[in-house]
């Protein structure tokens, strides 16, 4: 079987160095918020062009501090999209606020400026876009809209890291980025963590209080502020650390993959498509058919696995539909057409002719 990720294959391939951070981390006998979690922080920021980054525990945490350091709770309203991981709406119930969906942009799947000043109440305090599949949202169209209307911009980055826009990365842009490391992504830990970033002083601060209790580093045990118990732990920062100096390699490696695909996939399938001043990361490679259960069944008898991110939009989800009663007739037509296939940084060409020809 092709598998759509491989997570033993990424660890074998820096194993040594992996292990031997690890070894380093234990013998230091420092565990918690030490100097690899301080290393990584400043290693992050640096890497993504930004003033500074805050290690938690992980990506939904870094949504939900990153809200609640800009202000946003009970009674307020945050836009965002209903296509992506329930993580994006799950924070933002957490921070106290509703999510209110839009619609996504069909050949992006991200978050499309032309529903934003619609969805815009005297109630709306900040719009989260999800840089989905690697590829960023359209935010020389958001960012007008948002900053004519007094909003907080928080960029979802969970699967973009490296993903830029015009020239400039992904988590460079808004008021604070949020990242996540759980395994699968593109810089994944060997279990959770996250983090947020920002060129903002005050707003980072505010996020370091938030991530421990509230208490400063200067009189630790004593709460300023109702924090939260979200640390990002030194073992995961250390292997953080190993992978980081390597994601540019594997990102031009999942690109030249993506290059493959785009020239083997017949056209009875919809491929990803990379805007102009865009460079998308290929966290996921998505193609989209309509007769997707029955590709996907067929390709999963002659050995290749695909996944479907994601299934149900979090607008019609038990959990979520009360919240914002919305039609989203580009959102569920996707959901029902969108099939993620293989890609990851051991994957290789020849395993990608092999999806191709079977596809």
């Amino acid at each position: 079987m092709i598998p759509v990720v491989d997570l033993r294959a990424e660890y074998v391939a820096v194993k040594a160095e992996i292990d031997g951070a690890l070894q380093r981390v234990l013998e230091s006998g420092w565990y918690i918020l030490g100097q690899e979690v301080a290393a990584f922080e400043a290693e992050f920021a640096a890497w993504c062009g930004v003033f500074q980054a805050v290690g938690v525990g992980n990506g939904t945490d870094a949504l939900h501090i990153a809200l609640r350091a800009c202000g946003v709770g009970a009674g307020d309203e945050v836009i965002t999209v209903a296509h992506t991981a329930v993580a994006t709406a799950a924070a933002i119930v957490l921070s106290g606020a509703t999510p209110v969906f839009v619609d996504i942009d069909p050949t992006t799947y991200t978050l499309d400026p032309a529903q934003l000043a619609a969805a815009i109440t005297p109630r709306t305090k900040a719009v989260v876009p999800v840089h989905l599949y690697g590829h960023p949202a359209d935010l020389d169209g958001i960012f007008p809209i948002a900053r004519d209307a007094g909003l907080r911009v928080i960029e979802d980055c969970a699967q973009a890291h490296g993903a830029e826009w015009q020239g400039q990365r992904a988590g460079s842009f808004g008021d604070l980025a949020c990242f996540s490391f759980y395994p699968t992504k593109n810089l994944g830990a060997l279990g959770d963590g996250g983090a947020v970033v920002s060129n903002d002083p005050a707003l980072l601060e505010r996020v370091r209080l938030l991530r421990e209790y509230g208490w400063p580093p200067q009189n630790r045990y004593v709460s300023e502020i109702e924090g939260v118990n979200s640390r990002l732990d030194e073992m995961q920062a250390a292997i953080l650390r190993v992978k980081l100096a390597h994601l540019d390699g594997w990102n031009a490696h999942r690109r030249a993959l993506a290059a493959v695909y785009a020239a083997g996939l017949p056209d009875s399938v919809i491929k990803p498509v990379e805007q102009p001043g865009c460079r998308h990361v290929y966290h996921l490679y998505v193609i989209r058919s309509a007769e997707r259960d029955s590709l996907r069944e067929k390709l999963r008898a002659v050995g290749v696995a695909t996944g479907i991110h994601y299934p149900l939009p979090i607008h019609r989800q038990t959990a979520y539909r009360h919240l914002s009663p919305v039609t989203l007739p580009v959102t569920e037509q996707a959901a029902g057409e969108i099939l993620s296939l293989p890609m990851h940084s051991t994957l290789t060409v020849e395993q990608i002719e092999q999806v191709c020809a079977a596809i």
